[in-house]
């Protein structure tokens, strides 16, 4: 049920490699948060080289035109729950399609059931559509 954003340079990866990556991302969500293998909403937007910036934030990292950045829209996930995301998508991009640790970015913003509509103008979690 996360709403995922991935974020890229436009040309870095071919179709192979952005399809391997959403399937890569879709695993680590299921695995680390448990929802439904079925549950994906994925948007992957490319930018050209200027308008996808981000800076080490102070820690040292370098990161390569090869940066991807994975938002989620979510609801409350625990942190531990969190801390495995960011662990099996470093892990599962690397192993997929070589992406180095230094050039994955990840944020969760958590939300609750009356944010949430799947179709038909209804609050499903609202409504008992989906628990």
């Amino acid at each position: 049920m996360p709403l995922v954003m991935i974020d890229t340079i436009r040309g870095r990866y071919d179709e192979t490699e952005l399809r391997t990556m959403l399937d890569a991302v879709q695993d680590a969500v299921v695995e680390a948060f448990g929802v439904p293998a079925a549950d994906r909403y994925q948007i992957l937007t490319q930018h050209e080289p200027f308008e996808l910036v981000a800076l080490d934030t102070g820690l040292g990292i370098e990161r390569s035109e090869r940066l991807v950045i994975v938002r989620l829209s979510s609801k409350q996930r625990t942190d531990d729950a969190k801390v495995a995301l960011y662990s099996l998508l470093a892990q599962k991009l690397h192993e997929r399609i070589g992406l180095a640790g230094s050039d994955l970015v990840v944020s969760v913003t958590e939300n609750g059931d009356a944010d949430w509509s799947f179709g038909h103008g209804r609050a499903q979690f609202v409504t008992g559509e989906l628990g």
